[in-house]
């Protein structure tokens, strides 16, 4: 019991500062846009290469993880446009929907990891990453690039995914791993940076979350919430299953499928065409239900273990 309190309350915790202090001590959205600047671009991929760079990589199942992640995220992604179509809505909620069924919140799935875990749980949880990011982030992009010009351009497309940050941390995680790790010196001051991102990330995220438009399309949010936070995991499960990866990568894989969609998710709909009011309504609903539904999912795959 004490292990899963230390796991959820700080997560869950920190969400609700956050946006307590948005709303009374630090209502300037400068100020929260600069940190996640700083999150996003120095913070946390500090924390993936740290996490990958004291593992030996030849033990991690990164082949099977990524045929059960990216299986998952090709269904989740024909289910997600299949969903809007049937609920049908058009163009723009369709890539709200999108977004809402198939990116997470790595920053709750790093705290939760951590905390159940340790340092077994950061690896995998790195290796979880940078399988999803760029995966997630050229469908996105594809997807709102059909509906505002119906075409892709491969070498934008490209850029903007290998120009992820987290990317960009997962290979000098790996490229460290296969020298050695961190530098003495260097390491400390790397892993300190990292651990920062965990606890400013969720209190940006609470920051974000805003329960405006929460009554509009009920049905689409709960039918997106649905998708991400109980679909997804659990045909997640079913192919670690099929590929045979093991306990432990299996668990992770399943909790960042499990997690809610990432609270910039919203940034990128307003800056690219898409639903911006259902993004933010979708971001908040999934917040608080998977309040209910991240206990289930770690209940039954602490069995696991």
């Amino acid at each position: 019991m004490i292990q899963w309190l230390n796991a959820f309350v700080p997560v869950f915790g920190l969400l609700a500062l956050g946006a307590v202090l948005r709303r009374y001590l630090l209502p300037n959205d400068v100020v929260w846009a600069g940190m996640e600047r700083l999150i996003f671009w120095v913070l946390l991929p500090c924390l993936v290469a740290t996490a990958l760079s004291g593992v030996d990589l030849g033990n991690l199942p990164v082949g099977g993880m990524a045929v059960a992640i990216w299986g998952a995220l090709g269904f989740g992604t024909v289910a997600a446009v299949v969903l809007s179509r049937l609920l049908g809505e058009g163009h723009p909620a369709m890539t709200s929907v999108l977004q809402g069924g198939i990116r997470f919140n790595n920053l709750m799935g790093f705290a939760i990891a951590g905390a159940v875990w340790g340092q077994a749980g950061l690896a995998l949880a790195a290796v979880a990453t940078g399988l999803i990011v760029p995966v997630v982030q050229a469908i996105s992009t594809i997807a709102f690039a059909l509906g505002a010009e119906g075409r892709v351009r491969p070498w934008r497309l490209l850029r903007q995914v290998f120009a992820n940050p987290l990317i960009i941390a997962v290979l000098v995680g790996f490229v460290l791993s296969a020298l050695g790790g961190l530098p003495p010196g260097i390491g400390p001051m790397v892993r300190n940076l990292g651990q920062a991102s965990v606890a400013l990330g969720l209190l940006c995220v609470g920051a974000a979350l805003t329960p405006q438009g929460l009554s509009a399309r009920p049905l689409t949010q709960a039918a997106t919430a649905m998708l991400k936070l109980v679909v997804m995991p659990a045909v997640t499960w079913m192919f670690c299953a099929a590929v045979g990866i093991g306990p432990m990568p299996t668990v992770i894989a399943v909790l960042f499928m499990a997690l809610p969609t990432a609270a910039t998710s919203y940034v990128m709909a307003r800056a690219m065409g898409g639903d911006a009011p259902l993004m933010a309504a979708i971001t908040t609903s999934e917040h608080a239900l998977s309040l209910l539904t991240l206990p289930v999912w770690l209940f039954l795959l602490g069995r696991l273990l």
